[in-house]
């Protein structure tokens, strides 16, 4: 007889329900998680058993340990398991035994589990992500502070530069004493998170090897080398997608709709997306735009600037983010790179 098993995963501790080919709804087991605690109860379980449990954000370890002990983890998407339960009211076995009977009638709305050499080699990039967020955050302060000050360095287009930070410190000095030594901390952390995001990109590249994929992604306007792994890393496989549509949604890059009446509103992007893979979308959609005059041509750039003189730049961002994201998987799936839309073969791609 076969088992389905649903698994309520917390911090500390997890709820498992098993359910048989009948129906029968096993007893719910609280299962602490003490690693040695857990192999122990995973090699109880029927073997080769289907076990369902949420994409909560400590998931890896229990992935690799079912995998270990020889059953088939099934990844869920958690709001979407909640609706199909159709639970009034919320605990943790009876999210366990909906799980369990969602994996019985097979409606579960699973999620692709990377592979565990792809789940590694995505850290390196998250890491630098979050290095280039408090770097991005670190030089927005000192922004203001300046401007607190009516402190204006037009000399450079670049205040972060070698001759930008003379200028800087230059201008600090006429700013109040504790101000000042505020900025002066700022831009001694600012220096060392610059120099371990140097480190980290020089480590990417030397441990995730170029591949064909990276360099199609890399045809794509506003994309490098670290765009363009970070791409390939959290696409991981582009058969999971079933379009374009599909992956730009995954990506972050579509806005809600609502639609009634003969009236259609568009609201914000879901939340629930590929954080990361919107953030490198988003990024090159930035660097699109801080190369106006060489994309003024091209239909990225005529894109970003029709809508931005519409609707503004965050939205016309995302507008070409979304063009990026669906271009790039007509690419990945002909094995072509990136072509202007409107060209012989080129990809058909939506405007946002």
């Amino acid at each position: 007889m076969k088992y389905y098993i649903g698994c309520d995963a917390h911090k500390k501790y997890s709820v498992f329900v098993t359910v048989n080919e009948t129906g029968k709804v096993s007893t719910p087991e609280r299962v602490d998680h003490d690693k040695d605690l857990y192999r122990k109860y995973l090699c109880c379980l029927p073997e080769g058993s289907p076990i369902a449990i949420e994409s909560v954000g400590n998931w890896y370890w229990m992935i690799e340990e079912m995998e270990k002990a020889g059953h088939q983890p099934i990844l869920v998407n958690p709001r979407k398991a909640k609706l199909l339960m159709g639970h009034i009211n919320k605990t943790d076995k009876l999210d366990a035994k909906g799980l369990a009977l969602l994996n019985l009638n097979g409606s579960l709305p699973s999620v692709w589990i990377p592979p565990s050499e792809l789940r590694d080699q995505r850290e390196l990039s998250r890491m630098r992500m979050s290095l280039v967020s408090v770097r991005t955050k670190l030089k927005n302060r000192i922004h203001a502070v300046l401007a607190k000050y009516a402190i204006v360095i037009d000399e450079v287009s670049d205040i972060y530069g070698q001759r930008g930070q003379e200028l800087l410190r230059e201008a600090i000095e006429y700013l109040p004493q504790e101000t000042r030594h505020s900025v002066e901390v700022q831009l001694q952390v600012l220096d060392q998170v610059s120099a371990e995001i140097t480190q980290i990109e020089q480590h990417i590249r030397e441990i995730i090897k170029d591949t064909p994929v990276m360099q199609l992604i890399k045809t794509l306007p506003g994309v490098g080398d670290i765009l363009a792994i970070v791409i390939a890393l959290e696409i991981g496989t582009v058969e999971r997608f079933g379009s374009g549509q599909h992956l730009a949604s995954y990506s972050g890059t579509v806005p809600r709709v609502n639609s009634s009446g003969g009236k259609t509103y568009y609201g914000r992007v879901k939340p629930d997306v590929n954080h990361y893979l919107k953030w490198a979308y988003i990024e090159a959609a930035n660097c699109i735009a801080l190369q106006r005059n060489k994309m003024e041509h091209r239909h990225v750039g005529q894109l970003l600037k029709r809508i931005q003189k519409q609707k503004g730049y965050p939205k016309a961002a995302v507008a070409v983010a979304r063009h990026l994201a669906e271009a790039t998987y007509g690419m990945l799936k002909k094995n072509e790179p990136y072509k202007e839309p409107g060209l012989k073969k080129a990809v058909s791609c939506s405007q946002g």
